[in-house]
């Protein structure tokens, strides 16, 4: 955590912005559950336990900042819900992408590290002229387990 509360610190304040608590308390919430995509709602609920008199849209309104940010990734999985995770870091601090596996029978999020798209978005840019900044894929299944309980059920 210490790496990505001085950058968050670094870049509130390049922005202008202060470090505050409740700013904090948010990072670190996500920072401690990196495979979880959150909600503003669950994330008020962990924050709320250290600090109960943080009100809902604090929690919404840094929440905005921190993916103006870009610290964070808004996420929708779609589940109708906006989500929320700590944008992952590789070993030059840059924004590592990975993607989502999303179990269409129990619902679960698995998160897939590898970066096979940088040769897609290389080709892109030769080819098209067009440079990929940022994506996003979301990869809609059944998780192995679920697609075990459906072959046992055919046997």
């Amino acid at each position: 955590m210490p790496d990505n509360q001085e950058r968050f610190k670094k870049l509130l304040r390049e922005n202008g912005l202060k470090v505050t608590s409740q700013r904090l308390m948010i990072l670190e919430a996500l920072i401690k559950r990196p495979d979880k995509h959150l909600t503003a709602e669950e994330i008020y609920e962990l924050v709320k336990v250290e600090n109960p008199d943080i009100g809902l849209a604090t929690i919404y309104r840094t929440i905005q900042l921190l993916s103006e940010l870009n610290l964070i990734d808004k996420l929708n999985l779609g589940d109708g819900q906006v989500r929320y995770e700590i944008g992952q870091l590789d070993k030059d601090h840059n924004i590592h992408h990975h993607h989502h596996l999303i179990c269409l029978n129990c619902d679960k999020i698995l998160t897939f590290e590898d970066d096979l798209l940088d040769q897609l978005e290389d080709t892109i840019e030769e080819t098209m002229g067009f440079r990929v900044v940022d994506h996003e894929v979301k990869l809609f299944g059944y998780c192995s387990e679920c697609a075990e309980e459906e072959k046992s059920k055919e046997n």
